[in-house]
């Protein structure tokens, strides 16, 4: 009697973990995952993944809820564009995505669990683990979203809507080979309650070269490449660009464009369902 007296207390004392809804997400994702990684691929293998991502399109939308964004579709599909782990694309940000005719503009939104677990699935790749900071790393508009680097040139001060916790806005330069040039897209992220809104604009603003880190881009690129390193060339490139979109981001205030980026910004901000 005692024994069966202790047992009950021992499970009334024992906590019981329900799996959140974004946990049961994350599950299914990573058994997808798993499978599609490891599976031979084949026209049924193509089909079974479309249907996987259908499958969490679905229950990404009973997390995230009804969204709608100015000059996007009214649904959205899984970000999430592709579970094979080893392919190009990989690791997007889980939500739900969405974006207009020739992906000008592109819009994610999910929630903020889904962000930090993103966050430290990053970790390894240099992400900020903190949301605020990771909203002003070029680390987290380069995984994000697409198949392309984006190199961050400046915060764009916006007005943050007095529902939103974070309201952060970036310049910037997206592609796959050379990232320096005067940069045209503006993204912009806010946290709304436990909502992530994340919108990027391509050719959102034109700008152009500041002879000053022009300057300190050709210095950088004049000092002596390190042999001893095989990968010198790239490491003395990579701190030249260091040097150049830091240098951009201390003058870029003062240059005739700004303004017109700054108010493309808010614009983009204002797009986003945040009142």
């Amino acid at each position: 009697m005692r024994s069966l007296a202790l047992l009950c207390l021992l499970a009334l004392a024992t906590p019981t973990y329900a799996a959140t809804p974004e946990q049961h997400y994350l599950d299914l994702r990573d058994r997808y995952i798993a499978k599609f990684t490891k599976a031979e691929g084949n026209d049924e293998t193509s089909k079974q993944h479309d249907a996987a991502l259908k499958e969490l399109t679905g229950v990404l939308r009973g997390l995230v809820g009804p969204v709608t964004i100015k000059g996007l579709p009214a649904q959205g599909k899984s970000n999430v564009d592709t579970l094979y782990k080893d392919e190009s694309g990989f690791g997007h940000l889980d939500g739900l995505g969405f974006s207009s005719d020739g992906d000008t503009l592109q819009a994610v939104v999910t929630t903020t669990n889904l962000l930090k677990h993103w966050l430290a699935e990053h970790r390894e790749d240099g992400m900020p683990q903190e949301i605020d900071a990771a909203f002003r790393s070029d680390r987290f508009y380069y995984y994000a979203i697409q198949d392309a680097a984006f190199a961050k040139y400046a915060e764009l001060p916006i007005t943050k809507p007095a529902s939103a916790s974070v309201a952060v806005a970036v310049l910037g330069v997206r592609g796959n080979g050379d990232l320096k040039g005067p940069p045209t897209e503006i993204d912009v992220v806010a946290v709304q309650g436990d909502k992530v809104f994340f919108l990027a604009t391509s050719d959102a603003v034109k700008t152009a070269e500041i002879p000053a880190c022009e300057k300190v881009w050709k210095q950088a690129m004049a000092r002596p490449v390190n042999k001893k390193n095989p990968r010198g060339d790239i490491v003395r490139e990579d701190q030249a660009m260091d040097a150049y979109t830091k240098c951009f981001a201390k003058e870029a205030p003062s240059q005739g464009w700004y303004v017109a980026a700054v108010k493309k910004a808010q614009r983009q901000l204002d797009l986003l369902p945040l009142r």
